[in-house]
């Protein structure tokens, strides 16, 4: 089970507890699921018990208890456990290996992973006015729409609904790229900065890390074949140590696997939250949500690359096609956000 999946059964579990009469208040848009604090147990832990409590009218901990007993029936979770004021916390079942099931999640449904059924049948009608970041918004907007099962139509006129501060100057001479992302990646409230730093080849530039982030696992899946073997989905860890120092033309000391799982801890929850950003760019009409949530990503994925190659003599093993599987993972999101935002991920750069 992953954690997307099991934020899914939470908020199952609330349904029907409010169905049911136990509890009276709204359901959550989501239920935000992650690793146990001090004192936690299991696998994944939630708050949502103290969520809510204050609109249930009752102790954190009674509502931890009655959707104890739901959570408790559902395929994959083996027990689960109240802690503190009203945690409750998660063991999967041992079979289950969160990690790659959340890869083969992504690598079965490509590019529509997170594409959900949030706005199923409506239609978003957005009036925009007659600028450039305007018409840009809106078209992003609808493409994301499009993702939650809802359509959007735009057209221009009074009373305007979708009016993002205007870009200062034409930013075509930026390019197509550059230019999409310029006036997605600031909230609307912001004014768009029309300069050639988003052509900038370097880590300051968000646009340059996200499509260097795709390219770089392009190029991975690229070596791994010649070294003949593909991704796979499965233990990240092996036994010895990873010279990660190598792998990124540095002097650094060795690395070694502790790091690893540190890395994926830390690329996991960006992954396993595509699809709460998407259904909450599309609900608010907000590509730059999206646009954010990318760069979010490609700065998680890219202290992977050391580790996904054998290096010197080492054999190509599980680890490192369960690894590769992962940043091809990670590269799926990356493709599917920026082609959603209309800018191109390439293969090479």
């Amino acid at each position: 089970m992953t954690p997307v999946e099991l934020s899914r059964t939470v908020l199952h579990a609330v349904r029907r507890a409010v169905a049911d009469g136990e509890l009276s208040v709204t359901v959550p848009e989501r239920a935000v699921v992650t690793e146990p604090g001090p004192g936690g147990c299991g696998e994944f832990a939630t708050t949502i018990a103290l969520q809510l409590a204050r609109p249930a009218g009752q102790p954190p901990q009674r509502v931890a208890e009655i959707l104890q007993n739901r959570l408790a029936e559902a395929d994959g979770i083996r027990d689960v456990v109240v802690t503190g004021p009203g945690f409750l916390n998660f063991s999967l079942d041992g079979q289950a290996d969160p990690v790659a099931a959340l890869v083969r999640e992504i690598r079965e449904q490509g590019v529509r992973y997170g594409h959900g059924d949030a706005l199923g049948g409506q239609v978003v009608a957005l009036r925009v006015p007659y600028e450039v970041r305007a018409e840009v918004v809106a078209d992003a907007v609808v493409r994301i729409v499009a993702t939650q099962d809802g359509r959007a139509t735009v057209e221009h006129g009074e009373p305007v609904n979708l009016r993002p501060v205007p870009a200062p100057e034409d930013p075509a001479p930026l390019g197509a790229d550059a230019a999409q992302w310029a006036l997605l990646h600031p909230a609307p409230h912001d004014r768009p900065r029309i300069t050639a730093d988003h052509l900038v080849q370097r880590e300051s530039n968000p646009l340059f890390r996200v499509r260097y982030a795709h390219a770089r696992v392009r190029s991975l899946s690229r070596n791994a074949a010649r070294l003949g073997f593909t991704a796979e989905p499965g233990p990240l860890n092996t036994d010895s140590p990873i010279d990660a120092g190598a792998g990124k033309g540095t002097a650094d000391a060795p690395r070694t696997e502790p790091d690893v799982a540190l890395v994926v801890r830390a690329l996991l929850s960006p992954l396993a939250d595509h699809p709460r950003i998407l259904t909450a760019a599309a609900t608010h009409r907000a590509p730059d949500r999206l646009a954010r949530h990318l760069v979010t990503v490609a700065d998680a994925v890219l202290p992977l690359f050391p580790f996904v190659l054998p290096l010197g003599e080492e054999k190509p093993s599980a680890a490192h096609r369960a690894r590769l599987a992962l940043a091809e993972a990670a590269g799926t999101v990356l493709a599917g956000g920026l082609s959603l935002l209309g800018i191109d991920a390439p293969e090479h750069l």
